[in-house]
């Protein structure tokens, strides 16, 4: 293994051209000798550089559409030769092979591919078979052979063959080489991930899950943790798409809040009103709809002004001036929404602290995909939970219904009651949440404090009463006892709606009636731990 290694000979091969004219005039103003493919080589002849095909190194002609190229000892032997083995030399020599000192590749846009919804043949002709095997042999071999795989690293790798009048350092290597496998790996797990949902394996015997760096964060949910941020490139919108147009870098809890924001009031849909989410420590504490996106915030602010102090904004329209003003009374430390105007833009310029991101769109709340989280020795996948409900598919169990109003805040209180840590409870009252009880052990402890919230809220703003009275409530799981529902309706709810279930459903449905309130069973929980 060597230190220094000087490049005489490259191979390059790409679908990604950027940057690759002026890498392939800078390597040959060093005298590296230009190997080619296909369309790369056709691209480098006609910028007047002088290339030599892969079909002359290897003896064969490309072949079966591109898919057989490189895929030969002529190029895997030069990429796999230890220089200092004389047996491998022997070899060499006996067969014709030249050593490759430097690999140039990026693969064929399969995730490009999956992520503007190609079919199954399209994604199939993108899967890379070549491209990953070089990559591989080149990266093993990185005790003499440079691999890059990404054009941002083509500025690198110059400057070290500047410094280093041509040649490659064994460290620079080794770090290209472990970038590479990296690429490789995130590849493969592309694939096969896109491969068990279309061919329906629902639980692959092994499971991986990649990202692309997106940023370094400066600590994770506390100082001592460290943390960075990566993409996944599945294209959905959402915090990992969006611009952050001013404030400082995001951390790691913004991260996070900011994605439950934006993830919960995308399930209002902006054509029909405008919504607000207020979201602390990934839990809703305030949810409104308007008739703008101004009067959404105002009712979302009321619900819980203490905590929306700190808090994470998240609007379902883009950002106008008006909202921006009202926003830019409370110290927040994120706002996001799919665009906003120059004027709110200029409204925010002053709030340094204050981030502002947009997106080109809400995340799809209905969207199909994957979530996994870390246990002790392994990690749990499922599905997102992208269930949704509609009027036709409630049942009532009580022998009051509930009117328009009420069903219109059940529904609105369901979709909020999906976002909330369990045991989630959510008061609603004329499209506004008034109350939030979230992440107790008990049902009833949630319940309590959502309407004690409410009380607060009530004093806070001066009214006379509580706006719990007269509100509807949301149960993300059902009420195992009737204690849970009596204290909601002596906090003054008028309807409640939870999934049903429990073994004791009777007594519960009982004391709903008892109380004069009208239920509904959705027959679907959402747990949110």
């Amino acid at each position: 293994m060597a230190n220094l290694v000087p490049i005489g000979r490259a191979l390059i091969s790409v679908s990604d051209k950027s940057g690759l004219l002026e890498l392939a005039r800078a390597l040959a103003a060093m005298g590296v000798e230009l190997i080619s493919t296909g369309g790369t080589a056709g691209m480098l002849r006609m910028a007047g550089l002088k290339v030599r095909d892969v079909a002359e190194v290897t003896g064969y002609p490309e072949m079966m559409d591109g898919r057989v190229k490189t895929l030969h000892p002529a190029i895997h032997g030069g990429l796999l030769a230890l220089r200092d083995d004389d047996e491998h030399l022997v070899a060499m020599a006996a067969h014709g092979i030249e050593p490759i000192d430097l690999l140039i590749v990026n693969l064929y846009p399969f995730e490009e591919t999956l992520a503007k919804g190609g079919d199954y043949r399209a994604c199939i002709e993108n899967i890379d078979i070549g491209g990953p095997a070089m990559i591989r042999a080149a990266a093993k071999n990185s005790g003499f052979v440079a691999v890059v795989t990404d054009p941002a690293d083509y500025e690198a790798l110059l400057g070290e063959m500047k410094v280093n009048d041509g040649a490659s350092g064994l460290k620079f290597r080794q770090r290209l080489a472990q970038a590479a496998f990296a690429r490789t790996a995130a590849y493969d797990a592309a694939v096969s991930n896109w491969m068990a949902a279309a061919v329906n394996v629902e639980a692959p015997r092994h499971r991986s899950f990649a990202g692309k760096l997106a940023q370094g964060l400066r600590y994770g949910e506390n100082p001592h943790q460290k943390a960075v941020f990566y993409k996944d490139g599945s294209g959905r919108q959402g915090v990992a798409t969006a611009r952050q147009w001013q404030g400082k870098e995001l951390s790691y809890n913004n991260i996070n809040d900011t994605d439950a924001a934006f993830e919960l009031v995308a399930e209002f849909d902006p054509a029909d009103q405008a919504a607000v989410a207020i979201i602390k420590h990934a839990n809703p504490c305030g949810v409104a709809r308007g008739a703008s996106l101004g009067e959404a915030y105002r009712r979302a602010y009321d619900c819980d002004r203490t905590s929306a102090f700190g808090g994470i904004i998240a609007l379902n329209r883009a950002l106008d001036a008006e909202t921006a003003e009202e926003i830019s009374k409370l110290f927040t430390e994120v706002v996001i929404a799919p665009g906003a105007s120059d004027e709110a833009r200029a409204i925010f310029a002053g709030k340094k602290n204050l981030r502002l991101l947009t997106s080109s769109g809400l995340p799809d709340p209905l969207a199909r995909g994957l979530a996994f989280r870390q246990v002790a020795g392994g990690f749990l996948v499922q599905d997102r939970d992208n269930g949704g409900m509609v009027s036709g598919d409630l049942r009532v169990v009580t022998r009051r219904a509930p009117d328009e109003a009420e069903m219109a805040d059940m529904l609105f209180a369901w979709k909020v009651a999906k976002h909330v840590k369990s045991n989630a409870i959510v008061f609603v009252k004329d499209g506004a949440t008034v109350g939030v009880g979230a992440g107790q052990m008990s049902r009833i402890d949630s319940t309590r404090i959502a309407a004690r919230k409410a009380q607060d809220m009530a004093e806070a703003l001066g009214l006379s009463q509580s706006p719990a009275i007269g509100a509807v409530l949301a149960s993300d799981a059902f009420f195992p006892f009737a204690d849970g529902l009596i204290a909601a309706a002596e906090a003054g709810a008028r309807a409640v709606i939870q999934p049903g279930g429990s073994m004791r459903d009777d007594e519960v449905i009982a004391a709903a009636d008892a109380a004069g309130l009208a239920m509904l069973f959705t027959g679907m929980r959402h747990f949110r731990h």
